[in-house]
């Protein structure tokens, strides 16, 4: 069986020509074929350029919320996932880093979401003013690329390498087209057909080509991005391939990397750090049957502590269960197939020329499993070498498995000169409780690596490890590693973006970017800008204060107050040789003044402070001055509401403190434009969002509802008739106003929280959700002679609960789904309830 692409809308296999072999690295036996013969490969490139332009087009809020949405669904099937993966030799926990850390790639991209602003393109850096009057400026703006990404990939990560990758430039707003190694494409080609049969990205978001292909650069574009992760041979091959020259189109490359782990000569035998050392060479040799980018392939030691080492890692490496990754004992599976094992054994060989073998054997292996005999199963190859000055082949050759080779050193200089020799790696580490020790090898050595860990016992509970690359860390290394970088947080986002410079005035960059720039034009609010809901605010819309004198009294009030008696406040017979000519006004008070002045006192929209950034003081104000304000929404940030608290959104006030007569105290004169403006800040404000998902439930409301409600009204779901649902409601008021409470809390206590939280969103009840309280699968026992008598009833029942409440105003009473509830939970529950039925019944 031919393993399908989905390119073009379409799944699709490949021509049976030139056909690869797909092997179960367990038993070896054959599980499919690749091939992309005959596949229209340009055809797929631009296919995702013309459909490009709905994912180009989505803000980044929406961008995010997609990738979190589509984590969260393939976090749920992720069992299928794991099953096809021991195919692949790898044991649950190698799987583990694969499959969910390509899952929490995708959370931790979907989480910079908070941190753009809500349109498609980003701006970047701090306004530059180009000009003495402040208006011409520029500013830079990153837009998506209007190409695609194309993912060249390895094998020994076949979805945290496509997931890694796809979730940065989807943030970005770019399509990709993936092409995963043979060897394990099909596990990639899983995962695949259950993203695009999820339905959450846009068609074109993302392709897949199962199988090699000579031509898949030929057609780029310079609008493309290229990756490439795999052998520094092949990468450097394609690195210079015509098209990529001619189009001058990214390139980013991952390969080969020769990673060291330094132990500090403090981290004798008996240290926690020389056991973490122990330890963490042998994860490294043993996770993923040491088939990973970062493995530590040179262990940099102490020549004192040489034999100790050897020693400490051949007991723990003699402890390592190897066999068939399904078995609960088993510790290391197998290489991805035995073409991996004689490759591997060849670069091996080239390594004992001159280094020996001190644990392991290339000839044989104890593997557990039925079919240990016929799988790609290797033993770890513990390798010393006395020399690595002389010999260089342990810096020039990469045994890809469960391979690493001990070296000593006699001070830093040649720890760090050894950890050079490799020419550029991914990651090193130093495991040492001298700091000094760590500092002077991290200065030194991070011209040469990507990343550097530095491990000890007060990071050892909750480091990550040697060798896992994290989605908001850059990965990537210089030299031999490949020069790329990859993830890294925005900075992996804005490789698929356009970074360009734009000028103009104030006013102009204002529209543009979408945040107000200093002195460009304010647009008046029609009324107080704190009395907008967040989707009402716009950049740009300002309100200008009343005045406020300060006084004497103010100033000296404030420094009781705070106990901030710094002199220029409170002494002013030291004044001389300062910049102060008079009693002057505490900094933060002209920031407390300022909001005195702008803040709005009425309950509204603006539901908290939520900070305080970019304060400037630009010159003393001074006791008798008077001030008045400028408040300026400057921009506006979406953010994810947890608990219980209604949506909202952040935005930022750009506040502007004026001198109403500003006075040259050198000269004696007024000088109005030169020194009006006397302190700038940002300040941040949670707004609440609209609501605008629900009917308000006033009498009126419900009775206009009840008008239409008949005997005969039919359902659009659901099993109950008009009386049964006019009676739930009723029985829902009795609950709140307590007259029925015995009954138990239907949802799980480790849930309650969250649940509860739902009642603060905008979101509409789920249909036909079994209440607790009713009988599953049927209805309820009618109580009333009639519907008529039912709506009486109901309206009884609402009576009674607002009047407990108005009795009991701090009173909670018990639901069965919610927990215990206050008056304003009950009425943010009834609102969803009365709408729900409302809709089931056609009568809103």
């Amino acid at each position: 069986m031919i393993l399908e692409s989905y390119i073009n809308g379409n799944w699709i296999a490949g021509d049976d020509k030139n056909t690869r072999n797909m092997y179960d690295a367990i038993n070896g036996e054959i599980i499919g074929l690749t091939s992309t013969e005959g596949l229209d490969v340009a055809g797929a490139l631009q296919y995702g350029r013309d459909n490009g332009k709905v994912l180009r087009d989505m803000t980044f809020q929406q961008r995010g919320n997609m990738i979190k949405k589509l984590a969260l669904y393939l976090n749920k099937r992720k069992e299928q996932f794991y099953e096809v993966s021991y195919k692949t030799g790898a044991t649950r926990v190698d799987s583990w880093i694969d499959i969910e850390g390509g899952f929490g790639n995708l959370f931790a991209n979907a989480s910079l979401r908070k941190l753009f602003p809500d349109q498609s393109y980003a701006v970047e850096g701090d306004p530059i003013d180009l000009s003495r009057g402040g208006r011409f400026m520029a500013h830079h703006i990153l837009v998506p690329k209007k190409g695609v990404a194309v993912h060249i990939n390895a094998f020994n990560f076949p979805v945290w390498g496509m997931l890694e990758k796809c979730a940065v430039n989807w943030m970005a707003g770019m399509p990709a087209v993936v092409l995963p190694a043979p060897q394990t494409a099909f596990l990639t080609e899983v995962v695949v057909r259950e993203i695009i049969n999820s339905g959450i990205l846009p068609e074109g978001a993302l392709q897949l080509l199962s199988g090699l292909t000579t031509s898949i650069l030929d057609t780029t574009q310079s609008q493309d991005v290229v990756t490439f992760t795999g052998s520094a041979h092949t990468g450097q091959k394609l690195r210079i391939h015509p098209r990529l020259i001619e189009e001058s189109v990214p390139f980013t490359m991952e390969s080969d990397s020769l990673n060291a782990s330094v132990l500090g000569p403090d981290a004798v035998p008996g240290t926690p750090e020389f056991d973490l050392f122990i330890k963490e060479v042998r994860k490294e040799m043993t996770v993923k049957c040491g088939q990973k980018c970062t493995a530590i392939r040179r262990a940099i030691v102490p020549e004192n502590l040489m034999e100790d080492v050897q020693i400490a890692l051949g007991k723990q490496l003699e402890r390592t269960v190897i066999g068939d990754p399904k078995l609960r004992e088993v510790r290391m599976g197998a290489l991805i197939n035995n073409n991996q094992r004689v490759t591997l054994k060849s670069q091996i060989e080239k390594l004992t020329a001159t280094a020996q073998i001190v644990y392991g054997t290339l000839d044989s292996v104890e593997a557990m499993g039925d079919a240990a005999g016929k799988g790609a199963f290797m033993s770890p190859i513990l390798l010393r070498e006395d020399h690595p000055f002389k010999n260089t082949q342990v810096h020039e050759v990469e045994a890809f498995g469960p391979v690493s080779t001990l070296m000593p050193y006699k001070n830093i200089d040649e720890a760090i000169e050894l950890a050079q020799m490799g020419k550029g790696s991914l990651v090193s580490s130093v495991v040492t409780a001298d700091d000094a020790f760590a500092k002077a090898y991290t200065i030194e050595a991070a011209s040469h690596h990507g990343r550097i860990l530095t491990l000890n016992r007060e990071s050892a509970p909750e480091s990550t490890g040697h060798g896992s690359p994290l989605p908001l860390l850059v990965h990537g290394g210089p030299g031999r590693a490949g020069g790329g970088e990859e993830m890294g947080g925005l900075r992996g986002i804005k490789h698929f973006m356009q970074r360009c410079a734009v000028q103009g005035s104030p006013t102009s960059l204002s529209t543009i970017t979408g945040i107000y720039q200093p002195n460009g034009a304010y647009t008046e609010a029609e009324k107080h800008p704190f009395a907008y809901h967040y989707e009402d605010i716009k950049p740009g819309m300002s309100l200008k204060t009343h005045k406020r004198t300060l006084t004497d009294t103010d100033i000296q009030n404030f420094a009781n107050l705070t106990w901030d008696h710094f002199y220029a406040h409170t002494d002013i017979t030291s004044l001389d040789g300062s910049i102060f000519k008079k009693r002057t006004a505490h900094g933060y008070f002209i920031i407390s003044a300022a909001a005195g002045l702008f803040v709005y006192p009425n309950k509204g929209p603006v539901s908290a402070n939520y900070g305080l950034e970019d304060i400037r003081f630009l010159r003393p104000l001074y006791h008798n001055d008077t001030i008045y304000v400028r408040l300026t929404c400057k921009e506006k940030r979406e953010r994810d509401v947890s608990g219980r608290e209604h949506p909202s959104g952040i935005v930022k006030w750009y506040v502007e403190v004026f001198d109403a007569e500003p006075v040259d105290y050198e000269n004696g004169k007024t000088d109005e434009e030169a020194t009006a403006l006397v302190a700038v800040a940002t300040i941040l404000t949670m707004v609440e969002k609209k609501q605008t998902t629900f009917v308000e439930m006033t009498d009126d409301a419900i009775r206009s509802a009840f008008a239409k409600l008949a005997e005969d009204s039919k359902a659009n779901w659901g099993i109950m008739t008009p009386q049964h649902m006019v009676e739930h409601l009723e029985g829902s008021y009795r609950v709140a106003a307590g007259q029925f409470q015995d009954f138990e809390i239907d949802t799980p206590e480790k849930h309650l929280e969250k649940v509860a939280a739902t009642l603060w969103n905008y979101e509409r009840m789920p249909k036909n959700f079994q209440m607790p309280l009713l009988r599953k699968g049927a209805v309820e026992d009618l109580r009333h002679d009639s519907l008529e008598t039912a709506k009486l009833k109901f309206w009884e029942a609402k009576s009674i609960a607002e009047d407990y409440f108005k009795k009991n105003p701090k009173a909670t009473t018990k639901n069965p789904t919610f927990g215990y509830l206050d008056k304003y939970e009950w009425n943010l529950l009834f609102r969803k309830h009365l709408n729900h039925h409302f809709e089931q019944f056609n009568l809103i």
